[in-house]
Parts: C-alpha cells; structure tokens; sequence
C-alpha cells in the first residue's frame, strides 16, 4: 500500500491536486485538514474553548470522513456538515482544536488508522503530514506558492473574483492562519528528503502531473 503525502499553506492547490492525483492512481484521499474543522465546527455550536472540554469533545466524537475522491463528505456525531465546515466562522476557529497538542494526538491517530485501512494507496493532504502523520510515506511533498498568488486563488474560491475588494477581504484569513498554524506545526519549509512543488507559476494539470511523476519514480 502507498502513500502520498502532501503538506502546505492555504491556496497552493493540496485539495485540488490531491482528490485528483487520488483519481488519476485509484487511491483513496484524506482531507486531515477537513476533520480538524469538522471538531472546531462541533466545538463552536456546543461552545466549546476550554482545551480540556476540546479533547473530550475529540474523544467522544463519532466522526466518519469519506475516502472517495469523487465523493468527498464528512459527518459529526451523524449530522453532515461537508458545507458547514468551510464557513469563514469555523476557518477562523480551526486553532481552537489544533491548538490543543492531546486533541491534535486523537486526530493523528484517527488519521493514521484511516491510511492503515485503505486498500491500495491513500493521497493525503494537510500541514503535518510529511513530517507527523505519515513521516515514512514513499513520497513526500510541500507545495508552496508565493503569497500574493495564495491570496488571489483563495479570493476567487470564496468570493468568485480575485479583485481588488476581494483580495482584502480574503488576505487576513490567509495569512493569519497560516500564521497560527505555524505556532503548532511545520508546514511553510521542507523537511529532509521532503520534495518541495512550488505552484505559483505552473498551472493545475503540471501539478498534477510533477506528483503523479514522483509516484512512479518510488514504484
């Protein structure tokens, strides 16, 4: 069984490149990044802050994430919130469950147990995964892209324009993420043996292509 790990910042086309690569391969996907704000989705409606009530909302939680790059879903305590989890109120509160390092420990295992199950191979994308999650994946990979390119991607994914009002409405919440992610987790450099795809320049079928290559380079 193979595996594909792909970390990096907000905008640089994980998702995207993963569910597609996942396709191209007849690989599984994980979208860890997904049940993160699935948990700060829960935390947020039960009014969850407190790091230890953040951990027995994690453990206690019936949390079932689809594998189908096709058919991405993901469901809480039996309530589907595949929509409701890319709202900007939960963007903004990811770091109330990643933040907690016992919440983050439950979630890596899950995510570890899911990779264990997939049957031929498994894409799986977030900020911790090359060096966390799956450290000994036959490939890995950190995208990145410059941040003025990550901005005007994410502005037309939430706004449908990449113009002037939509860039300052959408570079906070970018940034300011990436920011806190970072305080938790290394995701924006490489780490040894760790392949580094910068996608500012290159469009989305290159991409796609440069990761399918260093797949069949480990086969």
């Amino acid at each position: 069984m193979s595996v594909v790990a792909i970390d990096g910042p907000s905008g640089v086309g994980k998702s995207s490149t993963a569910k597609e690569v996942a396709r191209r391969l007849g690989y599984r996907y994980l979208d860890t990044g997904a049940m993160y704000r699935a948990m700060a989705w829960l935390c947020l409606n039960r009014g969850v802050t407190d790091p230890v009530d953040v951990l027995e909302q994690v453990r206690g939680v019936d949390l079932e994430i689809s594998t189908d790059p096709s058919d991405f879903s993901i469901s809480v305590d039996g309530i589907d919130v595949t929509e409701e989890i890319r709202e900007p109120e939960v963007s903004a509160n990811v770091q109330t469950v990643s933040a907690v390092v016992d919440a983050r420990s439950e979630l890596i295992e899950m995510q570890r147990d899911i990779i264990k199950a997939a049957p031929d191979g498994i894409v799986v994308e977030g900020r911790d995964i090359t060096t966390v999650v799956a450290p000994d994946a036959p490939v890995r990979i950190l995208m990145t892209a410059r941040d003025e390119v990550r901005v005007a991607r994410r502005a037309k994914e939430l706004h449908g324009s990449a113009d002037a009002e939509a860039l300052a409405a959408t570079a906070s919440n970018v940034t300011g993420r990436d920011a806190k992610d970072a305080q938790t987790t290394q995701f924006l450099e490489a780490a040894d043996g760790v392949h580094t795809l910068d996608t500012s320049d290159i469009d989305f079928d290159r991409v796609v292509e440069t990761v399918l290559s260093l797949v069949k380079d480990t086969q």
